[in-house]
């Protein structure tokens, strides 16, 4: 049984990171011990576009301004939220940090990476998230998409070699660390 840790102030930890880098994955496991809500975009996203939102840009953003919503919400009671989204470009990162001053909690973002290109197509060959409306996004889909250059502190970890579970522990240290000297 992992243990529950305290943050003492509402956190809101924040994992990007490319299509099939396993954020979701990630996310799942690290919202556990930190007692968190966990929210993702793409789950929103599917529902928009079922409600019958026409696929693009606007549902993109649309999915954000919802899930920016619901972390506020839960920061505001008390609580860590763990957000993953892949935030590649200045706006998607700017939600979060409206979303964190607004709710005057602390923003943790980390970023994951796979140097592994083989490992990482792979990844999304054999990824089946079970949406009906977005699909998986190619390799080239992946590798051909512009990221903004972060400027936010941020911890980055390359994932390749390791297991999920690896990388939750690392991300807990790291976000323990990071309150403790907020």
């Amino acid at each position: 049984m992992r243990r529950r840790l305290s943050l003492g102030v509402p956190t809101l930890v924040v994992i990007s990171g490319l299509p099939g880098v396993g954020k979701t994955t990630v996310a799942d496991l690290v919202g556990a011990p930190l007692g968190a809500v966990r929210l993702s975009i793409d789950p929103v996203e599917e529902a928009l576009i079922d409600a019958g939102f026409s696929h693009g840009w606007k549902t993109g953003v649309a999915a954000y301004e919802a899930v920016r919503e619901m972390a506020e919400l839960n920061l505001r009671t008390g609580r860590t939220v763990v957000v993953d989204a892949v935030n590649d470009s200045e706006p998607a990162r700017e939600t979060w940090r409206r979303a964190a001053d607004s709710a005057n909690a602390a923003l943790c973002w980390i970023v994951l990476t796979m140097s592994d290109t083989i490992g990482h197509k792979s990844r999304l060959h054999n990824r089946d998230r079970g949406f009906t409306h977005i699909g998986e996004p190619a390799w080239a889909e992946v590798t051909e998409r512009e990221i903004a250059p972060w400027t936010d502190t941020r911890e980055t970890i390359d994932v390749s070699g390791m297991s999920a579970e690896q990388i939750a522990a690392d991300i807990e240290r790291y976000v323990v660390e990071f309150r403790f000297n907020v």
